[in-house]
C-alpha cells in the first residue's frame, strides 16, 4: 500500500469534495483495492478487498501524522468501508467511523454549488466524484447556450439521482431543469440541494420510472440539453445491454433541433465503441462529439474500462 501512504503524506486538508486516491485505476501495483475521498469535513477510506486490522492502523497512523502537519488543530475525521464480492451481492457495505465525527446533516461543496451527502448508509454517499468533470462540462455547455441565444437552455435529466447536475445547470444560467428519477429518497435530497443553494424556481421533480413515463417527460420537452446517467446494473430498473437502446431511440423526440445529449455508462465490461454502436443504429441523427475526460485522479490503466461520459448532437436534415 506505499502509494496509498505515499498520498496521505503529502495530502493537504481538502476544501471541496473530491478523490484522493485511486487504486481502482490498476495504476499503483498493490494498491488495486483502495481509493480514498475527501467529503469535506470527512476522509472516506474504501476497501474493495478484505483489510486487516494491521492494515488500517498503518493507514490511521498515516492520516494522524499527516494532520498533525498539515492540519494542526483541526480534528482528524474518516471513515473506513469495506466493500468486496460478497458484500456486492448482499446488497451491502460495511462502514465505520474511525476517527472523529461525521456532521449531520453533512454539506459540502463542489465548484460553488453546496450538496447534501450521507457517508455512513450504504455505498452511494450522494455525490459521485467521478462525474466532476461532466458536471463541469453541463455548466460549461449551459452557459455557453445561454451567451450564445440569449436564453436559458431547457434541461432534461434522467436517472437524476440527488440532482447535482441539476444544481449545476441552473447555476450555469438553464432556464429550466426537468429531473427524473424512480427513488423518492433520491428526488427528496435533490430538492434539498436546490435549496441549500437558493434555486427555488427552475426545477421540477418527478419521482417516476423513466420507462413508464414517456407521455409526460415529451411533453415537457423539447430539450436543449439531455442528460443520461443511469446505473449500469440495477435488476428490475437498468441493465445497460438491453435498456440504453431503449433510452436512444427516444432521444430525436426529446431534442429540440441542433439539441446536445450527454450518455454516461460505468459499466467496465461496456466501452465506448457500445455506446457509439448503440447510438449509430437506434438514433442515426446524432452524431458523436466528443468524450469528455475524467478527473485525471481517475486516470486507469484502461481508459475504456472507466467511466465513459460522451456528448452527442442532433444533427437536423
Amino acid at each position: 500500500m506505499h502509494a496509498l501512504l505515499d498520498a496521505i503524506s503529502t495530502l493537504e486538508p481538502p476544501v471541496q469534495a473530491r478523490r484522493i486516491f485511486h487504486g481502482r485505476g490498476g495504476r499503483f501495483a498493490g494498491c488495486e483495492q483502495w481509493t480514498l475521498d475527501a467529503y469535506p469535513p470527512v476522509l472516506v477510506l474504501t476497501s474493495f478487498a478484505p483489510a486487516t486490522d494491521d492494515e488500517l492502523a498503518t493507514i490511521d497512523a498515516a492520516l494522524r501524522a499527516r494532520w498533525q502537519q498539515a492540519a494542526a488543530g483541526q480534528p482528524l475525521n474518516w471513515v473506513f468501508q469495506q466493500r468486496g464480492e460478497a458484500l456486492r451481492i448482499e446488497g451491502r457495505s460495511d462502514t465505520r467511523l474511525m476517527a472523529g465525527e461525521v456532521p449531520e446533516p453533512h454539506v459540502v461543496m463542489e465548484d460553488g454549488a453546496l450538496l447534501r451527502v450521507q457517508l455512513q448508509r450504504g455505498q452511494n454517499h450522494g455525490l459521485f466524484l467521478d462525474m466532476a468533470e461532466g458536471r463541469r462540462w453541463v455548466r460549461a455547455h449551459v452557459a455557453a447556450h445561454r451567451a450564445r441565444t440569449g436564453q436559458g437552455a431547457r434541461v432534461l435529466n434522467l436517472f437524476a439521482y440527488t440532482c447535482a447536475f441539476s444544481v449545476a445547470a441552473l447555476q450555469a444560467g438553464a432556464a429550466e431543469v426537468v429531473n427524473v428519477d424512480m427513488s423518492r429518497g433520491a428526488m427528496a435530497t435533490g430538492q434539498h440541494n436546490h435549496q441549500l443553494n437558493g434555486l427555488l424556481a427552475g426545477a421540477r421533480f418527478l419521482a417516476h420510472d423513466i420507462f413508464s413515463s414517456w407521455g409526460k417527460i415529451t411533453r415537457s420537452g423539447p430539450y436543449d440539453l439531455v442528460i443520461v446517467d443511469p446505473p449500469s446494473y440495477q435488476k428490475g430498473s437498468f441493465v445497460a445491454t438491453k435498456d440504453y437502446a431503449r433510452l436512444m431511440r427516444r432521444l430525436p423526440d426529446l431534442l429540440a433541433p441542433g439539441g446536445h445529449a450527454l450518455l454516461c455508462l460505468n459499466a467496465p465490461e461496456l466501452g465506448v465503441d457500445f455506446l457509439r454502436a448503440q447510438m449509430h443504429e437506434q438514433a442515426p441523427g446524432l452524431a458523436f462529439v466528443e468524450r469528455v475526460a475524467n478527473p485525471a485522479v481517475f486516470a486507469d490503466i484502461d481508459e475504456d474500462r472507466s467511466l465513459k461520459v460522451l456528448v452527442f448532437r442532433d444533427t437536423p436534415p
